[in-house]
């Protein structure tokens, strides 16, 4: 039985972690890409090093500063470059959509690296998923666009590499530690890029409130609210939110940015969720036990 604590958390995490597609949309309009990712990780590492970088987290994150770094690279210094360059041509909605093909991704590389056996159920949520990424790429392919889509897709496979890395050779690294950590080091990759591009003009006011909500609320706040969720309803219950965050992210880019709702869309994101239930039924419990110490 989920608590009202835990359902609070619960909904809270699906429009923290459904609305970065929108901020970034916005905020690409003024900045630039290393600016700010730049930015984004800057801040939230700076938010986060008083609650995480205690002495004991530190010497564990000397002894795994090869996976520490890996972690980082596919989870915030690769992805969220491809990430924010994507959104300078793509909707935000449907960039939210792409990124929920992240659990099915997950799920191929955990077999092909030693994990569980793919079973009937399995492959056919497989084959849905893949499904629907064709249902939402498939427009845009043959439009030409081709480009911003790959940048999703790859952006959606960093998101699946870095649970395994993390599950599998960081389990006894604190969360915060390791988030503020990854977070610090990816600030350092970007801070002479974002130096050279510095924006010279004077921002919009929206763009600003986009960049200090993707920094202090999607990134700092929310990796926050997420162990406590994972506190109150347990590592399995808590993936959930993987499965709500791409329809927040379309109704976000609808309603507050006016981006166009299709048929394509709706089906595309019916057969995405669809096909990652099944494809990570089985495997996303024995994952998920795996990261809660983290």
């Amino acid at each position: 039985m989920v608590s009202a604590r835990g359902w609070v958390l619960f909904a809270a995490m699906s429009v923290i972690w459904g609305v970065p597609y929108l901020m970034i949309k916005v905020a690409v309009g003024e900045v630039s890409v290393p600016v700010l990712v730049f930015v984004r990780s800057a801040v939230g590492a700076a938010l986060l090093a008083p609650l995480a970088l205690a002495p004991a987290s530190r010497a564990l994150l000397r002894r795994h500063w090869k996976a520490v770094a890996a972690f980082a690279f596919f989870e915030m210094i690769a992805a969220w470059l491809m990430l924010s360059d994507a959104e300078r041509h793509l909707t935000s909605s449907l960039t939210g959509l792409l990124i929920a093909a992240a659990p099915i991704v997950a799920a191929v590389l955990d077999r092909l690296t030693g994990g569980e056996r793919l079973g009937p159920v399995r492959v056919i949520g497989l084959g849905v998923g893949l499904a629907g990424v064709a249902v939402l790429a498939g427009p845009s392919l043959t439009g030409g666009g081709a480009r911003p889509v790959i940048e999703v897709l790859l952006t959606a496979t960093c998101y699946a590499i870095a649970p395994l890395i993390a599950a599998r050779h960081l389990a006894d690294v604190p969360g915060p530690a390791l988030t503020s950590a990854c977070l610090g080091l990816a600030a350092l990759v970007y801070l002479v890029p974002a130096i050279l591009t510095w924006p010279t003009h004077a921002l919009r006011a929206q763009t600003y409130w986009a960049i200090a909500g993707l920094a202090g609320i999607c990134t700092a706040l929310a990796f926050v609210v997420f162990f406590a969720l994972i506190r109150e309803v347990g590592a399995a219950r808590s993936l959930i939110v993987t499965y709500v965050n791409p329809a927040v992210a379309l109704l976000a880019g609808v309603l507050v940015l006016r981006e166009p709702l299709t048929w394509w869309n709706v089906a595309g994101l019916a057969l995405i969720l669809t096909g990652s239930v099944l494809a990570t039924r089985a495997a996303r419990v024995a994952v998920s036990e795996r990261a809660v110490d983290q």
